[in-house]
């Protein structure tokens, strides 16, 4: 990896997770590309990011389109040369507060075509590039979640999905191996982003109850992501849980 320039990729750039990232990999002195569905989020990361020039690119992209996703790949080539790390980091939490039995169908497929195969496309597209780059190599980051793990009510799809993206970690860790590709997860807990702020108000709890859940900063979670990809390849981190202290993750149930 190129001490001096190094290429990160992050979908998902323009808010949350992946905005709190972008910032502290641009602090960190790595180059950007930004990916995302709304280019006027992406540009306000670059802005924060304080990442100007030749040093960030914004491609607005539905990562759910292989089109998309290609171009998005393409770009990143024509511009940097390379891609030392992709943090894969889109999601959609459509259907959540759903019970299993009223979520439509579509809205299943939704968050599988977000979650799953999006994450899956970009790592994709992210291996075939470090797979053939010179020098070989790179690091993938999968955002999992604590649904990971274990699910909160009414939330049958992000879960699955979820569970899902740990089989896509696992996989692509084996099979980057020959190729200096490593991959790992991070699997995040209550961060304050606009997706978690009704937890700080009352969520929906596995005994029926509604009760307010602690939350941490986002920056906590971008500082843990610029860990994982500081180490050196021959290194890897597959996978790590970062939460608020007090959230009811380990009482789950």
């Amino acid at each position: 990896m190129d001490a001096v320039r190094r290429i990160a990729v992050v979908t998902g750039a323009g808010s949350g997770i992946g905005r709190s990232v972008a910032v502290a990999l641009a602090e960190a002195g790595w180059s950007l590309a930004l990916a995302g569905r709304r280019p006027e989020a992406l540009a306000g990361t670059a802005e924060l990011a304080g990442a100007t020039g030749d040093g960030v690119l914004c491609v607005p992209t539905d990562v759910t389109s292989p089109e998309e996703v290609a171009a998005l790949f393409a770009a990143v080539r024509d511009r940097f040369g390379r891609v030392d790390l992709l943090f894969n980091n889109a999601g959609s939490f459509a259907g959540g507060g759903t019970p299993v039995e009223e979520l439509d169908p579509a809205t299943w497929r939704q968050v599988v075509d977000v979650n799953l195969t999006g994450a899956f496309l970009c790592a994709q597209a992210a291996y075939r590039h470090m797979k053939e780059q010179s020098p070989r190599g790179g690091r993938i980051i999968n955002n999992g979640s604590v649904s990971a793990h274990v699910p909160r009510p009414h939330s049958v799809a992000y879960t699955a999905t979820k569970h899902a993206v740990t089989g896509l970690t696992k996989a692509l860790a084996l099979d980057g191996r020959p190729y200096g590709i490593a991959c790992g997860q991070i699997d995040i807990g209550n961060a304050a982003t606009e997706m978690t702020r009704r937890m700080e108000e009352g969520i929906l709890q596995a005994n029926g109850t509604l009760a307010p859940e602690p939350v941490m900063d986002a920056a906590d979670v971008a500082r843990t992501v610029v860990h994982m990809a500081s180490l050196p390849l021959e290194a890897n981190i597959p996978f790590v849980t970062v939460m608020a202290t007090g959230m009811p993750y380990l009482g789950r149930g």
